[in-house]
């Protein structure tokens, strides 16, 4: 199918959601809304449909897609279960945690960057649910953007970036979490690796498996672009701006007030006594919920700003600030 000259927004009505799931049966492309980010899904066992994924996106076939199901009973048609992956499963899905387990030979291996890996996860977000129920497949679903920049979280975003290269977007309002799932490798479920991290915590993580879950691949894998990868978001540069961006442990309010006005300031709560057009911040209170609820957002305003460079400040904190600094320190990456 030829896409349109601009994607069609649909409303998450009963009719627009059958529509939409024959047309996924169809082995077209449909924008998505999960909790994290809104994704592009396709059929996820059929090559072809995923196939178009890849070319939408202009996304490198050496990196995977995340598989989403509706019902954990799919889990073992799919992958290969173990104890843990059933324990983080029962503690956490529907849900942003993303499980890497070996595969069976149904999922193709164009999903899994020809590795004998799959990442697994069934969300939360009640559209896609009923999505994923209508369509009674299971959906490969990566962030629907431009290969490597800032992840949509909003349908108009999922426009801006591809409006020119799919035909249907689901409109499912402002993403709940913002962030992209966290990812588990449970290959070897004695031990597990935190592989990105997210909503779910490495301690939440740590607490149901009675385990620890060290960041950070099994094996170090080349993050050279041809080099196939076990999961998504794990490359050096991901989620990136267009515009340079400079990642700093600390931001001094001085220095950033004699700046000149051609440089973005991200701070993630407003800086005492500093204000103006180059100033932005994450959260009036600096909270870490809504501070990667606002995160690619935030990105994504200051990116079309005209701003010659972009200051991001690390975010403090416990928990999810782990998976906001991990998506600036990708966003700053050189």
């Amino acid at each position: 199918m030829t896409a349109p000259l601009t994607a069609r927004i649909y409303r998450g009505t009963p009719y627009n959601l059958v529509r939409l799931a024959h047309a996924l049966r169809r082995g077209e492309l449909v924008a998505a809304p999960t909790e994290t980010v809104y994704g592009l899904a396709a059929n996820a066992l059929d090559p072809r449909a995923c196939r178009a994924i890849f070319r939408a996106k202009g996304r490198p076939q050496s990196d995977p897609l995340i598989v989403h199901i509706h019902d954990r009973a799919q889990l073992a048609e799919l992958a290969v279960p173990n104890a843990a992956a059933e324990k983080l499963a029962r503690a956490f899905w529907p849900g942003p945690l993303t499980l890497v387990l070996p595969k069976r030979d149904i999922v193709p291996s164009i999903v899994s960057a020809g590795l004998p890996s799959v990442a697994i996860r069934m969300p939360a977000h009640p559209l896609f649910r009923r999505l994923l129920a209508l369509a009674g497949i299971p959906l490969a679903a990566p962030s629907a953007n431009p290969f490597g920049y800032v992840s949509p979280t909003s349908a108009a975003h999922v426009r801006a970036g591809l409006g020119r290269r799919i035909a249907h977007i689901l409109d499912g309002g402002a993403c709940r979490i913002g962030l992209e799932s966290t990812i588990v490798d449970l290959r070897d479920p004695r031990a597990p690796r935190l592989l990105r991290p997210g909503a779910v915590t490495r301690a939440q993580l740590e607490k149901v498996l009675g385990l620890p879950v060290p960041a950070g691949p099994a094996q170090r894998r080349s993050s050279a672009p041809g080099a196939a990868q076990v999961a998504p978001g794990l490359l050096k540069r991901h989620y990136s701006p267009r515009t340079p961006a400079v990642l700093h442990e600390r931001i001094h309010p001085a220095g950033a007030a004699r700046s000149p006005a051609d440089e973005a300031w991200i701070f993630q709560s407003p800086p005492r006594g500093l204000r103006g057009p180059n100033i932005f911040w994450l959260d009036p209170r600096g909270a870490l919920a809504p501070a990667a609820r606002r995160l690619f957002q935030t990105l994504r305003q200051v990116d079309a700003g005209g701003f010659r460079v972009i200051h991001l400040e690390r975010a403090r904190g416990d928990g999810l600030a782990d998976a906001i600094n991990d998506r600036l320190a990708r966003a700053a990456a050189r």
